[in-house]
């Protein structure tokens, strides 16, 4: 039944897209490890797929995907955070 997949890992990509926003907008500090753990996510999705393909899987996939390339690209964009030397 490729159903029992989609119900297997319906929750885990929705935790992930959730839990990888909250730590992007709210922990700067440790968004490439957030981004890091959504795309290990996107893999584990991704062998579900593999192993029972559906078309509502796909599109969860789809969306995941689509999440993560967007944090990963505002990431990319941010200015790095640059240490200032104290005057000491």
């Amino acid at each position: 039944m490729p159903q029992e997949m989609l119900n297997a890992l319906l929750l885990p990509l929705l935790f992930s897209m959730a839990g990888g926003t909250f730590v992007f907008l709210r922990r700067p500090d440790q968004r490439a490890r957030g981004l890091l753990v959504m795309i290990l996510f996107q893999l584990v999705g991704a062998a579900g797929n593999v192993m029972q393909s559906s078309p509502e899987l796909y599109a969860l996939l789809c969306v995941h995907a689509l999440v993560v390339l967007v944090l990963m690209t505002r990431h990319l964009q941010a200015p790095k955070a640059s240490t200032q030397p104290s005057g000491d």
